[in-house]
């Protein structure tokens, strides 16, 4: 095992691997912008090193600055967390090529599912179904018109290098291609360095349902069950829980079967996530996530396995000790992105000073966080401060623990989602697990 690791992040997920580290027996290092310099996951490092000013393209992205750090501190191995460089090829590249180990897939394996074509064409070949689309990027716009006049619409022109949203366009008829093919290259470009685009058939109201996996460089792969992502708002989720109640448990073993053996044949090794849309019955893959996911802690929570832990082993050359039958997960959970933002007016993010902060208690529930009472959450990163995960031995009882966690929790100074979660648990449709990715732009009385 390594003797130091530096956290090239910040906030909870920062703060959730300097508790893995000391577990293991690892000295946690952090880094820290001039915004950070006192954040809590600065003070809760071992050491901590400033790589630049407050916005992220000076700082957490600054890879000189970071491995500068890592030389100084003389740590053995980087980990990149999510967000930020986490899926960034030229960094796992730049750390692979210094004395430090990367701790996530190899960046080979990176670029491999970090263009999404790529990745479809992987799956597809190792037996994955896919949605029906390209697998390699548009050349022309008339590759377009032509997949509408066979497939029909609506169909998606989707970002190759990217995800979440980004890069985007769904076409409904044939007139709005070439505006909208347009509009979706130059939002790649802005947002992921590459231009390139597919298209697929648009699925209108599918769930969102994930695996997690972990993979040694000895062979062995596991999965730990699947994670439900179906509650978000323009690609980006809000509630997830495990497991799907959409899926029986003949579809359940299948679909997470189906997507160990897929990264098991691209030679994957780390943790990961393969991601799936379901609608009518039907699985498709869509991408695969080669990082650490914000809704890891689900996953640990009702199969009992610390994933960061593993990633940490697995990077440090450790073989995977446990059989596929070894993971029985256990009742259900239910995690809750605790934004900054202020759902009554379009979710908008609204930093401030949290002036008042009290945390849910009490059996089944666990709080993954990047602050303490008194400290600020800067304008310049993402508005995602906390993660509530409630936990019981049936979903109904999960989400009546989450009305509770989410009812003793007082935050004053900004506002947070909390609201709409509670908004959420109440809602017939939800308790029902009627919802899917457009329940929230559909259904729910929110901007």
């Amino acid at each position: 095992m390594f003797d130091k690791v530096l956290i090239a992040n910040r906030g909870e997920i920062a703060i959730r691997i300097i508790q893995a580290c000391r577990e293991l027996g690892v000295t946690p290092v952090g880094i820290y912008s001039d915004t950070d310099e006192t954040a809590k996951h600065v003070r809760l490092a071992e050491e901590a090193y400033n790589v630049g000013g407050s916005v992220a393209r000076k700082s957490y992205l600054n890879v000189d600055a970071i491995l500068d750090g890592a030389r100084e501190a003389e740590v053995d191995a980087i980990h990149p967390g999510y967000g930020f460089l986490a899926e960034n090829t030229a960094f796992a590249s730049a750390v692979e090529e210094s004395r430090f180990v990367w701790v996530g897939p190899p960046s080979d394996i990176m670029e491999q599912f970090g263009e999404k074509t790529k990745a479809r064409a992987l799956m597809d070949e190792a037996g994955v179904p896919i949605v029906p689309g390209t697998t390699t990027p548009v050349e022309s716009v008339e590759e377009i018109h032509e997949f509408g006049e066979e497939h029909g619409f609506p169909l998606a022109i989707k970002a190759d290098g990217g995800g979440g949203g980004r890069g985007m366009r769904v076409v409904h008829r044939d007139d709005d291609i070439d505006g909208e093919f347009e509009d979706a290259r130059h939002e790649a470009e802005a947002y992921f360095g590459n231009p390139d685009v597919y298209i697929e058939r648009f699925l209108d109201d599918p769930k969102h349902i994930e695996v997690q996996v972990l993979a040694d460089e000895h062979g062995n792969v596991r999965h730990l069950g699947e994670r439900d992502c179906s509650m978000q708002r323009r690609q980006q989720k809000l509630i997830e829980e495990t497991p799907s109640p959409a899926l029986d448990d003949e579809e359940r073993d299948a679909l997470c079967e189906r997507a160990r053996e897929g990264v098991a044949e691209a030679g994957y090794v780390n943790a990961g996530t393969v991601e799936f849309l379901y609608q009518d019955g039907d699985y498709y893959f869509i991408e695969v996530n080669a990082r650490i996911q914000v809704e890891h802690t689900i996953s640990e929570v009702v199969t009992g396995f610390d994933i960061v832990k593993w990633q940490l082993r697995i990077a440090a050359g450790e073989e995977i000790d446990f059989e596929q039958s070894a993971v029985e997960p256990r009742g259900a959970a239910i995690e809750f992105r605790i934004n900054a933002e202020d759902p009554s007016s379009g979710f908008d993010p609204l930093p401030g000073t949290v002036e008042t902060y009290r945390q849910p208690r009490g059996i089944g529930v666990r709080v993954d966080d990047g602050i303490d009472e008194g400290d600020a959450i800067a304008p310049f990163y993402d508005s995602m401060f906390a993660k509530f995960v409630v936990a019981g031995q049936s979903r109904e009882e999960a989400i009546e623990r989450g009305k509770r966690a989410l009812g003793e929790t007082t935050i004053e100074g900004v506002p947070t989602t909390i609201p709409f979660h509670r908004q959420v648990l109440d809602d017939d449709r939800f308790v029902a697990a009627e919802h899917s990715t457009t329940f929230v732009e559909k259904e729910m009385d929110v901007e």
